[in-house]
């Protein structure tokens, strides 16, 4: 018998050390689990290549090393955390797969457009794109929010995520996929999370919207809506107490880790959801996404 949902994972301790945004995946107390010791594949992506960004830590890593395991090639796309990006390239390297590197701000067009050229140029071909790079940072009222903040947490989790799929989407053959990160926040927005939880529906609807316009190119496109995930965007951008409480709220009492949320990439990703596209897949702990 499984161990009880609430007891599976431990509780962060506290204090955490302090970080500087967007967080280094060493400094956090306890590491997360991205599925090193308990995530088995199965070949379900054998031959392919993906692009992954905000692939160096938390759930881009856990994605990342899924996807090896399943047998895909990588590209990793990643802000400035270079030491993190390392450890998550010797993973995927550490499963017989080739693993890319590529720094850079994705907020600006020419950045996503370049990645999209070096994953075709360096690994032959394009099959998965996860748009997984978010920007947020909490605030106590709207007057909080300075223009500039609202308009690079748009640019980074929505911009981003429409000049990646512009430039990728006439390299993807039919049978490709593309898998957006959204968030419960989407559908329960936190007042202090206000720019990043209203991204987040608009991720939802972009989703959606482009679903649509996607299939006729025979490519998939599906978006993951996770609740409160363990990551190292959590210590860095949240408040001391709300990190403490982080995750008690959901009726699993505690918060989730990456490793949880890979096999709905891994789902998503392959030829297990061959029939399924504009839709949102919740992993939230059993927090309701409606």
């Amino acid at each position: 018998m499984s161990p009880h949902p609430k007891k599976r994972h431990p509780k962060p301790p506290y204090p955490q050390p302090m970080q500087m945004p967007p967080g280094s995946e060493r400094r956090m107390s306890p590491s997360a689990d991205h599925g090193e010791k308990s995530y088995k594949g199965s070949g379900k992506l054998a031959g392919k290549v993906a692009l992954i960004t905000g692939g160096d830590s938390g759930i881009g890593r856990a994605v990342a090393l899924a996807f090896a395991r399943e047998g895909a090639d990588l590209l990793l796309s990643y802000l400035n955390e270079h030491d993190d990006a390392k450890d998550t390239a010797k993973l995927v390297e550490n499963e017989g797969r080739r693993c890319i590197l590529a720094a850079g701000d994705v907020s600006k067009e020419k950045q996503c457009a370049a990645l999209v050229g070096k994953c075709v140029a360096k690994l032959g071909r394009l099959d998965v794109l996860v748009n997984n790079a978010a920007h947020q940072r909490t605030k106590r009222t709207i007057e909080d929010f300075s223009s500039e903040e609202f308009d690079r947490t748009f640019k980074t989790n929505v911009y981003a995520m429409f000049y990646l799929c512009k430039a990728a989407l006439p390299h993807i053959r039919p049978g490709g996929t593309i898998i957006n990160v959204a968030s419960i926040q989407a559908y329960q927005p936190s007042p202090a999370l206000l720019a990043y939880a209203t991204t987040k529906g608009a991720i939802v609807t972009f989703t959606k919207a482009l679903s649509d316009l996607a299939i006729e190119k025979g490519v998939r496109v599906n978006a993951v809506a996770p609740g409160p995930i363990w990551t190292p965007l959590i210590p860095a951008t949240m408040p001391k107490k709300k990190v403490k409480e982080f995750g008690k709220d959901t009726p699993m009492g505690r918060a989730g880790q990456p490793a949880e949320l890979a096999p709905a990439f891994v789902y998503l990703a392959s030829s297990d959801s061959t029939y399924v596209t504009g839709e949102v897949i919740a992993v939230t702990g059993g927090k309701p996404v409606s």
